[in-house]
């Protein structure tokens, strides 16, 4: 099982490292906030999970992005980060089944594709982690909890619920990495609180995702107005500058510019951040109470062999070398 979760993953890029380049990609948090979300989340657990999950913390940590990364191998694997759900109408999108079938029935398959499934596949990687929790396979169990964890992530980024998600039709390219990675990357540790009790039992939890959507979906033109408002007090030389990666010299958003713009939203950011750490930390208790609460004592494989070696390092060279299957954030 091991061996063809490394076939199938890729690793993305989560900075790009052209000289003089506007702003590194992103998708859904960025790798920062993605990992810190998985990393907090585990505090939340009850004891029960905590034994397990704590141990096993850096992997969680260390595959957050793993989602993204496939993006370089599976065409399929996009649209499960987002959903365009302003392609459907206006709010509260009453026309769009929130069960897949029916929403396939009524639009089609292809058109659920195009438009994003997000709130889809959380359900089925919900089911997909229950059904681990009953297996003895460690690694499948934090494989799915850790990549389940970077879903509800995304389902909290407004820009992951609105068609403008990197403001390519209002001319405010770069917008979706200024809000999810380039904020937390300034912010968080310093300002943002995350102290957040313990998870709770979700009892409906497709009615929990969908909350989710409505609540990014509504956020999603605060986003870009207060952005547009922002801008139009900065010069270009005030907005952006010049600061090095890997040695070259990038061009981005200045610290001034990313806290008049953080401070433009209030709390949002910090707040789907902080609903995110919960949300998945009670996700994760939710699939593990509707498994009966197994108890889990075994020990997760610690090596790879030849064989998944040699296939992590093709996907690395995969991502490094690659492109990206549908829509970027660049």
């Amino acid at each position: 099982m091991l061996t063809r979760f490394f076939k199938a993953a890729a690793i993305a890029a989560a900075v790009l490292t052209c000289t003089c380049m506007d702003m590194p990609l992103a998708y859904g948090w960025g790798f920062f906030a993605h990992q810190r979300i998985n990393r907090l989340a585990v505090y939340m657990l009850p004891p029960g999970m905590m034994a397990f999950f704590k141990p096993n913390i850096e992997y969680i940590v260390a595959h957050a992005c793993d989602p993204d990364k496939r993006r370089y191998l599976l065409p399929a694997e996009g649209p499960r980060h987002y959903i365009d759900i302003d392609r459907y109408g206006a709010y509260p999108y009453d026309s769009l089944p929130r069960i897949y079938n029916k929403a396939v029935e009524k639009f089609s398959a292809d058109t659920l594709q195009r438009y994003g499934i997000l709130p889809w596949h959380f359900e089925r990687m919900m089911a997909r982690l229950t059904k681990a929790f009953d297996s003895t396979d460690a690694t499948y169990i934090l494989r799915t909890a850790t990549e389940l964890g970077h879903y509800i992530g995304d389902a909290h980024v407004p820009l992951h619920a609105s068609s403008n998600h990197n403001g390519q039709f209002s001319n405010q390219h770069g917008i979706h990495a200024l809000w999810e990675s380039r904020i937390p990357e300034l912010l968080a540790d310093m300002e943002y609180d995350f102290w957040l009790g313990k998870a709770v039992y979700i009892h409906d939890t497709r009615a929990f995702i969908w909350r989710v959507v409505m609540e990014s979906a509504l956020a999603a033109d605060s986003v870009l107005q207060l952005e547009k408002k922002v801008t139009a007090q900065f010069s270009a030389d005030v907005k952006y500058s010049f600061t090095y990666r890997n040695a070259l010299l990038v061009r981005g958003y200045s610290d001034m510019y990313v806290r008049a713009y953080a401070k433009s939203m209030g709390d949002m950011v910090e707040r789907r951040m902080r609903n995110s750490i919960f949300a998945v930390a009670s996700c994760w208790y939710t699939a593990w109470i509707n498994a009966g609460q197994p108890t889990l004592s075994f020990k997760v494989k610690d090596t790879l062999n030849t064989e998944e070696k040699l296939a992590m390092q093709a996907l690395d060279d995969s991502w490094r070398k690659g492109k990206i299957f549908g829509r970027g954030h660049e």
